[in-house]
């Protein structure tokens, strides 16, 4: 059974990563992540400047998932750029988002003018900062910040987004991202602003935003599915997809590549497991494979077949 894959050029073992913004905040994190079986090792979302983050409790795990509000707690773009320096993997990912517009163009302008070789993944999708939305769910201001991110940024970009939920959405950030030579977009971030109640206390479970969060793990499964197959049989065929959001079981990741996505993402189950997740996982979607007869993930990528 053949797992590997190819990403922007470069072999990988699996198609399997971490989510940004679990389990890889510092250098050791990271590096355990990197002697796991995932497939690639993506940063926590650096802002320009260390950030502590909201108050705690800020993430709770629950039956169906997780939710949380973090407020991008981080160790600052220097040390993540410091950390993949050092580094010799194949394809390194580096997350990075701004607290506002201009810090956004300042950041990638960091990121452009250091020796960093690997891939960036821009957030647009951090819906648990209090007053701040979301840009991706501004289209007009999504196109005016990449169309000025692209007259200077020249290395490997992808782009998170939030999950969209209306058919004419998918079609409008399409059109929008189809304008820009993205490498991929990475579908979900967490649905935002849901809310958890504790029975035994009747009140929220996290703190900041009196309890609203973002949601994720396998509550968040059937949205991601949907982001992931909407943006794949939308977009230009090079730009790819990876696909984040409910996935705990390796039929899950089966059902992620599936939808169109070439890699995917571990969130809630990796806080949840740590980074032996992934040799459960592989093990897993390799169990699939054989089940329906498929030898490699080329052979049933993107292809869901419909009514």
């Amino acid at each position: 059974m053949n797992l590997q894959t190819t990403f922007y050029g470069q072999p990988l073992a699996n198609c399997l990563m971490n989510a940004s913004g679990v389990h890889c905040m510092t250098n050791t994190e990271l590096a355990e992540l990197a002697a796991s079986q995932a497939g690639a090792v993506i940063s926590k979302t650096a802002t320009l400047t260390a950030r502590a983050g909201n108050p705690e409790p800020r993430y709770v795990d629950t039956s169906l998932g997780s939710i949380n509000s973090m407020g991008l707690p981080n160790l600052g773009l220097d040390y993540y750029l410091d950390y993949w320096a050092t580094r010799t993997e194949p394809l390194q990912f580096l997350s990075v988002a701004g607290m506002n517009y201009t810090e956004n163009i300042t950041a990638l302008k960091k990121i452009e003018a250091s020796d960093f070789t690997g891939i960036t993944e821009f957030n647009l999708s951090c819906p648990n900062l209090p007053g701040k939305p979301q840009i991706a769910y501004d289209f007009e201001l999504t196109k005016k910040l990449l169309t000025e991110v692209f007259q200077f940024f020249t290395k490997p970009l992808g782009v998170k987004l939030p999950p969209y939920f209306d058919l004419a959405h998918f079609d409008q950030m399409a059109e929008i991202l189809n304008q820009f030579p993205l490498v991929y977009v990475n579908s979900i971030n967490s649905v935002g602003n849901g809310l958890v109640i504790d029975p035994k206390t009747d009140a929220v479970v996290i703190k900041p935003k009196a309890g609203f969060g973002g949601i994720g793990g396998e509550y968040v499964k059937p949205t991601a599915l949907a982001n992931v197959r909407a943006f794949y049989t939308r977009l230009k065929p090079e730009i790819k997809i990876i696909g984040t959001g409910g996935v705990l079981t390796g039929q899950d990741v089966f059902e992620h590549l599936l939808c169109g996505a070439s890699l995917v993402q571990v969130g809630t189950q990796l806080h949840q497991e740590g980074p032996e997740v992934f040799a459960r996982l592989t093990a897993e979607l390799a169990a699939v494979m054989e089940q329906k007869g498929y030898q490699s993930l080329a052979d049933f990528q993107g292809k869901l077949k419909t009514l």
